[in-house]
């Protein structure tokens, strides 16, 4: 009940925000939506209590009835766990096998189809779409078909980032729109589209007939608001850009929509801008969502220009961090010159006493001063140990990275040139199986993981060994015949480099957040020191030799 007033109290600020001025409802969007973000996880809690009330829908249903409801469970999960809609997809095509019933037969797998698309498995994916007949299909289904084939080829052209599919993109978007019920909102969306490209203006005006049309904040006024962004910066209008875009990520938000483009394009904005605060909050708000709900091709957009981001913002984080060792610094000088003067006045205030007294008060302090002295010294010395260990670090894993650099480089243009001589020989069918081989990546990433081994092995030789003098002997941790680590020790080699992000950690070992936290979790569990105390130790590992 707090969380619906809290948020109507929001949204009121917010249609407010309309009537002023650019710079006011640019603040003002900027400020809400920030704390939209903060509050992601609240609004996430609320969708899935309303999926928690439809499954219990499920205990009393029939069959029919089970396959409606499965319908509004696929429906809620679409966007927000993908997993989740393939198993609500998979259980319908069951169901209309089992009443023999062809239509929801079909509608069931193309709703796994466009699942399938959303999380990356393509081959799956097309494969359900040709298993299907087009000429059997209804004009409600076989509008359904074209558009999922549409989807399928829009995902995959952006996981690939190739522009050789749009032609095929362009073929089932026409066929859609040639059976669509015209008067459907989709119909309307892809025609202000398809519009946009030769006629902006025009475009504009359908899509804000649609928006008047719209609830507030609902799913289709992220769509719709979300479109008149990106019109607004092909007008240059980089203010209403950004305007709408806040307003279709917030309500993305709202609707516990993990599928958030809008977010994606406002982090580049920040970061052209040069608001790195906002940049890095808006681009890992997008890359925890897509990594949330495992939709792939959100996530490959990301990666890219999210490490530029991050980059960028950590840079200005050390800048920050070093005026702040400066200025400290300075105060430190001010504040042992103050102390001084003060030593200085006392000792003629009390010249009187006598000089044996003074003497002794003088001893004391400086004595006190000298212990200070010896206590930052020894302070400056253990970070400058950790800063070189840092730089040594640094320079080894820079000079590898160039060579690895230049090697994938090769290997690149000896894979381009083996494709060309393919192509031009007509070799369509190796060509075809070369492209949907996994076997170059995964060779690729075995050969990246050995090389990082052997990299760090060799800055901490001794890592393997006081690694498991931290765990129970019965638990203690032996690679493989013919590996230097697994995922385990290089999720802990990562930690001892400093990397304790476990988004990171699990960006570079291919794997999911909560794979690495579980991995985490279990080897605390085997540890034969305090839990808490454990990933300190491991930051001590190659400090002064072995760890006691």
């Amino acid at each position: 009940m707090v969380l619906v007033k809290k948020i109507g109290v929001l949204l009121l600020f917010l249609h407010m925000g309309i009537v002023l001025g650019y710079g006011q409802r640019l603040s003002l969007l900027s400020d809400s939506l920030s704390e939209m973000i903060d509050r992601k996880q609240e609004f996430i809690q609320k969708k899935q209590e309303k999926i928690s009330k439809i499954k219990q829908q499920l205990k009393t249903a029939s069959l029919s009835e089970e396959y409606r409801i499965n319908e509004k469970l696929y429906d809620e999960y679409q966007k927000l766990n993908v997993d989740s809609a393939i198993f609500y997809a998979k259980r319908n095509i069951e169901i209309a096998l089992a009443l023999g019933d062809f239509e929801k037969e079909v509608d069931a797998s193309l709703n796994l189809s466009l699942s399938y698309s959303m999380g990356g498995m393509y081959r799956e994916a097309e494969q359900l779409l040709l298993d299907i007949d087009e000429t059997k299909l209804s004009r409600y289904l076989l509008a359904n078909y074209y558009i999922t084939y549409y989807s399928f080829w829009d995902y995959y052209s952006v996981s690939t980032s190739r522009n050789q599919y749009i032609p095929q993109k362009e073929k089932y978007l026409d066929l859609y729109l040639s059976v669509a019920d015209r008067s459907s909102f989709d119909y309307k969306k892809h025609i202000a589209n398809r519009t946009m490209e030769k006629n902006p203006e025009k475009a504009k005006q359908m899509f804000q007939e649609l928006l008047m049309a719209e609830e507030e904040w609902s799913t289709r006024y992220a769509i719709i608001t979300c479109q008149l962004a990106c019109i607004s910066s092909m007008e240059q209008l980089y203010d209403d850009e950004q305007i709408y875009f806040m307003r279709s990520a917030i309500a993305d938000i709202y609707n516990a929509t993990l599928e958030n483009y809008s977010l994606q394009s406002l982090a580049l904005i920040s970061y052209k801008n040069h608001d790195l605060e906002k940049a890095f909050k808006y681009a890992q708000s997008a890359i925890d969502d897509a990594l949330a709900s495992g939709i792939q091709f959100r996530a490959t957009q990301m990666y890219g220009f999210y490490t530029l981001i991050s980059s960028a913002y950590q840079e200005r984080e050390m800048k920050v961090k070093s005026s702040l060792i400066v200025l400290v610094s300075l105060l430190a000088v001010f504040a042992l010159f103050f102390v001084v003067l003060i030593i200085c006045i006392y000792r003629q205030m009390k010249k009187t006493q006598g000089i044996k007294e003074k003497l002794s008060v003088s001893n004391a302090q400086l004595q006190k001063l000298n212990d200070q002295l010896n206590d930052a010294n020894d302070l400056l010395n253990a970070k400058n140990c950790q800063l070189q260990e840092t730089n040594s670090v640094k320079e080894q894993f820079i000079a590898q990275f160039f060579g690895l650099c230049s090697n994938y480089i090769v290997k690149m243009e000896e894979y381009q040139t083996s494709l060309y001589k393919l192509t031009v020989n007509r070799q369509y069918e190796k060509l075809l199986k070369r492209l949907k081989s996994t076997s170059l990546i995964d060779d690729e990433l075995t050969a990246l993981y050995n090389h990082f081994d052997s990299i760090f092995l060799n800055l901490y030789p001794t890592f393997v060994t006081d690694f498991n003098a931290l765990l129970n002997p019965e638990e203690r941790i032996v690679p493989k015949a013919g590996t230097l680590l697994n995922k385990e020790l290089r999720i802990y080699a990562l930690i001892r480099l400093g990397i304790t992000d476990g988004t990171k950690i699990a960006s570079f070992l291919r794997c999911s957040t909560s794979t690495v936290y579980n991995y985490r979790t279990k080897i605390r569990n085997k540890t034969i020191i305090n839990k808490d105390e454990f990933e300190e130790r491991i930051l001590q590992i190659g400090n002064s030799g072995k760890i006691s």
